[in-house]
């Protein structure tokens, strides 16, 4: 018998896989744990439009990461941080004080676990940030750390 799983069935497939699997398991296991449904005509076709348009959600979701990556490549940040001699600072500066300056130089909203700091700021100078904006999609910017 041929059912559409509803969502990931270890060893047996991912959600929206259509599936051969025997008559009894199906009837007495996977339909009604609402597991997986009948796999008619009408049923594949919503799971291939599902499908479709999940994919061009993704694919939107991807071009919108790529067109900020490109923007988002020219921005540099300046964070104003006290400091000793030597250049040290009091403290570190983490993603989430390069998130806070992105806001206020550039109003860009990031979410301050996107943002990669190779090791923690400890001193002043200039430094790279890369930030995943997609899965697939990463940009650095220029991070300036200057004395306050």
């Amino acid at each position: 018998m041929k059912v559409i799983l509803q969502q990931e069935v270890k060893k047996l497939g991912k959600k929206g896989d259509i599936v051969e699997v025997s008559e009894g398991y199906a009837r007495n296991f996977l339909l009604p744990q609402k597991l997986a449904i009948p796999a008619t005509n009408n049923n594949i076709n919503d799971v291939k439009q599902k499908k479709a348009s999940e994919e061009r959600k993704r694919q939107q979701q991807l071009d919108e990461a790529r067109v900020l990556a490109a923007q988002m490549a020219k921005v540099e940040v300046t964070i104003p941080v006290k400091s000793g001699e030597g250049g040290k600072l009091f403290g570190s500066v983490a993603g989430k004080d390069v998130a806070e300056a992105l806001v206020a130089q550039h109003g860009i909203e990031m979410d301050k676990r996107k943002i990669e700091l190779k090791d923690t700021i400890k001193a002043l100078g200039t430094y790279q940030a890369v930030i995943r904006l997609h899965p697939e999609v990463t940009t650095k910017i220029q991070v300036h750390i200057t004395a306050q």
